[in-house]
């Protein structure tokens, strides 16, 4: 019941983005809230989040595996996306919808009703490992579909979120603590970016022409992401030896569907966000039945 309360929670926000676009229509410029969020708001969002608790230094072990676990598959998808797709824009969202999961607004919630309140140490940070993949590789691979390699490098350093980021590590490594006075309007902001990501979302969906979606997309997507990717995880993470509750944190957020910000960066970057918000949506629907499959077999 707490699982399907928090999915329900976060489609709320998806439906009403939705009908927002359907009843407003041209009147409603989705290009304005992309750029509101990721310019204002998702720096907020970075700073609050990697400042809310302290780092545990030795907690390195789960991050360092997801992230190497995503350049495995990554050395992988390169070649097979080649292969597939030769178009700029459908080869870069083929690589990096597939690594960019909902590690925060769904992998954390989900982690507390499977595994209890142990996982929130292990999620929230490799949560922050995955915010900065989204902010490194998403901006790259969606940057690559319009931009050259030098351009799409610059891109990453172009965005604020990085350097809040790195800004917000520091912090938080020093030992230093937000003024009470400034908790408040960080949370404020924090939450309105996740409400208005999602929304976002929602908006996107609604562009949605389903004459011009691509199967093969959809097919790769949700092949690396609920087929490749957990096969992987079963031949690999069982030998590094892990404890039952790491393996299925570390498994759980491998499989999480797309995140939302895959939406905003596609459209930041025009690489065919209708595609994405599909894709988005896509993964998100499957899930839905999968992760119950995975309760009952997948899970140690």
């Amino acid at each position: 019941m707490d699982v399907a309360l928090s999915i329900g929670g976060i489609y709320l926000f998806i439906l009403l983005g939705f009908s927002a676009k359907r009843y407003f229509a041209e009147r409603l410029h989705e290009s304005t809230l992309v750029l509101l969020s990721i310019y204002f708001l998702q720096p907020m969002l970075v700073f609050w989040g990697l400042t809310r608790r302290p780092i545990d230094r030795g907690a390195v072990e789960v991050p360092l595996l997801f992230v190497g676990f995503i350049l495995l598959f990554l050395l992988l998808a390169l070649p097979l996306a080649g292969r597939f797709f030769t178009d700029p824009k459908e080869r870069s969202i083929a690589i990096v919808s597939s690594i960019i999961g909902n590690t925060g607004n769904l992998g954390i919630p989900l982690g507390i009703a499977l595994f209890g309140e142990a996982s929130v140490l292990y999620t929230s940070i490799i949560n922050l490992a995955n915010v900065f993949l989204v902010y490194t590789l998403g901006v790259y691979f969606y940057s690559r579909g319009s931009f050259s390699v030098r351009e799409s490098l610059l891109n990453i350093l172009k965005l604020p979120a990085i350097w809040f980021g790195l800004g917000a590590i520091a912090f938080n490594l020093s030992g230093a603590s937000l003024p009470r006075s400034l908790e408040l309007p960080l949370t404020m902001g924090a939450y309105s970016t996740m409400v208005l990501q999602l929304m976002i979302f929602g908006i996107y969906l609604a562009t949605v022409k389903l004459r011009r979606l691509r199967k093969e997309l959809a097919f790769f997507v949700t092949g690396a992401k609920f087929v490749v990717i957990p096969l992987l995880a079963w031949g690999l993470l069982p030998l590094v030896g892990l404890d039952p509750l790491l393996f299925n944190v570390l498994l759980l957020e491998l499989i999480v569907p797309m995140a939302v910000m895959n939406v905003n960066l596609a459209a930041l970057y025009d690489c065919r966000p209708d595609q994405v918000a599909f894709l988005t949506f896509l993964t998100s629907l499957l899930f839905l039945g999968y992760l119950f499959v995975m309760v009952r077999w997948g899970f140690r």
